[in-house]
């Protein structure tokens, strides 16, 4: 039985030119507990990311807090020199603390400084995405974007996008610069982000849904997404993934994990094809 292959998602292209398979790898959870520190297996975490390649995966999203600065690390150690084609993203204006928190510091000068240790980390003339994780609130939302605008005009950055914003946010940060993809909490249980999503396909941007499966909250026994896994011979997380490739054509979902075994997983929901009753069905199961 072949492979499930993530090419076989379609392709998605990012800021005009980058043409990437759409379904991507988000690699905060290859770090340790807690996404603090070292994981406890560095060389599965790398074998993950190597196996995601594998897999036809050619987008990786990370950011320098998760670790911090471990993730980029691993996809450095596993993947440099970069296979063509690969894209990586990352983003800043979260840190983290000893204690697990994620203060905001979207300061232009903080962003600066980020962007050029995540070039070192990475081993990279220039980054591919280079997003806003948040917005800061003790931070004018037009300076933390202009910084990035700065970093494009500067050749550090290739393409700017946005995550956790809303509509007003984007419209304001396209006023400065423009925007290539926005990356908000979305999935089929927790859709907030609809209006968003709907900005993102009139203006042909890339939607990155973080938390695609919810911290794994959608597939336990509870979840509507088990019944119809089961008249499908999937996983739930497997119809949460193939509704999200339903949802828009501009989604590109970016599901983490630590595990070969559940990336292989992950992946083979491209394989799935839901029909208009079925997505509608589990759209409104999930919502009850």
């Amino acid at each position: 039985m072949t492979q499930p292959n993530a090419r076989d998602a379609g392709t998605i292209t990012i800021g005009g030119d980058l043409t990437v398979h759409r379904l991507g790898f988000g690699a905060m959870r290859i770090t340790g507990p807690r996404i603090l520190g070292e994981p406890k297996d560095p060389e599965g975490a790398r074998r993950v990311l190597r196996r995601a390649v594998e897999l036809g995966v050619d987008f990786i999203d990370t950011d320098d807090s998760y670790g911090p600065e471990v993730s980029e690390r691993l996809i450095t150690q596993a993947l440099h020199p970069y296979p063509e084609g690969l894209v990586i993203a990352t983003k800043d204006g979260l840190t983290r603390t000893r204690y697990g928190a994620w203060p905001s510091d979207a300061r232009p000068e903080h962003l600066r400084e980020a962007c050029e240790g995540s070039l070192r980390r990475l081993r990279l003339q220039r980054i591919d995405l280079y997003q806003l994780h948040a917005p800061d609130p003790g931070v004018q939302f037009e300076d933390s974007v202009g910084a990035l605008a700065e970093l494009q005009r500067d050749g550090k950055i290739r393409h700017v996008g946005l995550s956790n914003v809303s509509v007003e946010q984007l419209r304001s940060a396209q006023a400065i610069v423009d925007i290539a993809s926005v990356q908000n909490r979305f999935h089929v249980a927790h859709r907030a982000a609809e209006d968003v999503l709907r900005a993102c396909e009139a203006d042909g941007l890339a939607f990155l849904p973080w938390r695609p499966l919810d911290g794994g909250s959608l597939t336990g026994s509870g979840s509507p997404l088990v019944r119809a896994a089961a008249t499908r011979g999937a996983t739930a997380g497997q119809i949460a993934l193939a509704w999200l490739l339903a949802r828009s054509p501009v989604m590109l979902p970016i599901p983490g994990t630590s595990s070969v075994a559940h990336l292989e997983e992950n992946v083979a929901a491209v394989a799935l094809e839901l029909s208009d009753e079925e997505f509608d069905a589990i759209a409104e199961a999930a919502a009850a």
